[in-house]
């Protein structure tokens, strides 16, 4: 009986982790397109959006500001390469089962969905992580200049 209950425990755990496949996948691409998103963003803080603020003594909206797109970046930084590593392993439960099998077919899909996931989710981190240490260069600069000012 109590092996009954193991094996029902993990074909129900196997159902719901690959259930998590698909979100995984449209979650890493809807960050992908975030990830760009937040790039042009940077691009505009950085060509004027920022110095307006400072030009216009606006230290707490700067502040604020800094804070949410920080954030945001970290997110990226923190969110993508987790879900990435999730849809490198999600995969390859079944890709090895059918190693065992002898499908090489379904173990190549599987590996190429792995490697596939994993690079998006790196992608996603490094962007993010670049657009937080290159905002957190700005803002800061920018507080210092704030301050700075008579």
């Amino acid at each position: 009986m109590n092996l009954d209950l193991t094996h029902a425990t993990l074909d129900v755990m196997g159902t719901l982790v690959e259930w998590l496949l698909t979100p995984v996948i449209l979650v890493l691409l809807a960050l992908v397109a975030l990830s760009l998103w937040e790039a042009g963003l940077a691009i505009g803080e950085r060509s004027g959006g920022i110095r307006r603020l400072v030009a216009a003594r606006r230290g707490d909206r700067l502040a604020a500001r800094a804070r949410r797109a920080i954030d945001r970046a970290d997110l990226l930084a923190r969110i993508g390469p987790m879900l990435g590593l999730m849809g490198t392993l999600i995969p390859l439960g079944p890709g090895l089962a059918a190693l065992g099998n002898g499908q090489l077919d379904v173990l190549a899909q599987a590996v190429t969905v792995a490697f596939n996931t994993t690079v998006m989710g790196l992608l996603i981190g490094i962007l993010g992580f670049l657009l937080g240490r290159l905002r957190r260069r700005w803002y800061d600069a920018a507080m210092a200049q704030l301050e700075a000012a008579p």
